[in-house]
């Protein structure tokens, strides 16, 4: 069953995210666990990630989440990760 990821960004670290999104983003591509995800956006600017992922338990989304750039760079203030059941779309 997919896993949902709910990341907020700390307050202020937009430029954390910046400076770590080309390494996030080939994280994405390298590990090929994500389904969808995109930015939350707060005041027209980014301000944290929703990502779903392609995996069958709860550890692996937590070392996928564990392993991504932006966490590994202290971007995220908060990070909710929870089981998703795909019923529209």
């Amino acid at each position: 069953m997919p896993f949902v990821l709910i990341c907020r960004d700390r307050p202020g670290a937009l430029q954390t995210r910046l400076d770590t999104r080309a390494a996030h983003l080939a994280y994405v591509e390298e590990t090929g666990a994500v389904q969808i995800g995109g930015p939350l956006i707060r005041d027209g600017q980014m301000a944290g990630s929703l990502v779903i992922l392609g995996v069958e338990t709860r550890e692996e989304a937590e070392t996928w989440a564990a392993g991504d750039p932006y966490a590994q760079a202290g971007l995220f203030e908060s990070v909710e990760i929870e089981e998703w059941k795909r019923v529209i779309g």
